[in-house]
């Protein structure tokens, strides 16, 4: 088999927003349950979904009656997410973290940060960037591929559309300590941390998972700005 072309977190993701979602991707499967979970009755919240990628959390936000502004590096994957929510009055910003978010202080009672931190090479600048904009007693839902995959040489990857060659979007290798410590140095509070493990029931939603069954392939952290 040919080797897997590696692209940059821009360029990858604009390449997979074309299949985005239409793949059964396990680590999806397990997150979006917890997010939901977290965040709860979004109705009149105002809430940023940064690297909202192609909406899947900016649609359901949005019609539960949430104010939403949503952040992607990624041209390709707002495309599809402007195109998705072409009905809701979401504000779509490209942004790449740990750049300032074009927000002033306090602004959001929710950040969401879902399934990005692997891309970024400064967490901490991320997490502080993350709290300026979110005001005192707000949450920060976050989440994350399972730094365990690192083990199984596992990152962020999709077949393409056209050439059905594997691709590699670029990841950094954190570990599970630079992913707790680094939003308790930019002076979050965790109010809950969780991981989650491929199963049996989860290999039943997708093949893809079985292969992965009893290793951890979520983390995800609920966090308060308290101050």
């Amino acid at each position: 088999m040919p080797d897997p072309v590696r692209l940059d977190p821009r360029e990858g993701y604009d390449r997979w927003s074309e299949v985005y979602d239409d793949e059964l991707n396990p680590l999806v499967i397990l997150e979006e349950p917890v997010v939901r979970k977290w965040i709860g009755d979004p109705r009149g919240g105002r809430i940023a979904d940064v690297g909202c990628g192609t909406g899947r959390h900016a649609l359901w936000l949005a019609e539960g009656g949430a104010r939403v502004d949503a952040y992607d590096a990624s041209p390709g994957m707002m495309a599809r997410a402007r195109r998705k929510l072409a009905s809701h009055a979401v504000r779509f910003i490209e942004h790449c973290l740990p750049q300032a978010l074009p927000s002033p202080d306090d602004a959001y009672d929710i950040v969401l940060f879902a399934l990005v931190a692997d891309h970024l090479p400064d967490l901490e600048a991320a997490f502080a960037e993350l709290k300026r904009v979110t005001r005192p007693g707000g949450r920060l839902v976050f989440t994350v591929l399972h730094p365990s995959m690192n083990l199984l040489g596992i990152t962020a990857r999709f077949t393409d559309p056209h050439s059905g060659g594997e691709v590699r979007v670029a990841a950094c290798e954190h570990t599970y300590a630079d992913y707790v410590m680094a939003p308790l140095r930019a002076g979050w509070t965790i109010d809950d941390l969780l991981e989650r493990k491929a199963d049996d029931t989860l290999a039943a939603k997708t093949p893809r998972a079985q292969k992965y069954i009893g290793w951890p392939m979520l983390l995800a952290m609920h966090l308060r700005k308290n101050g």
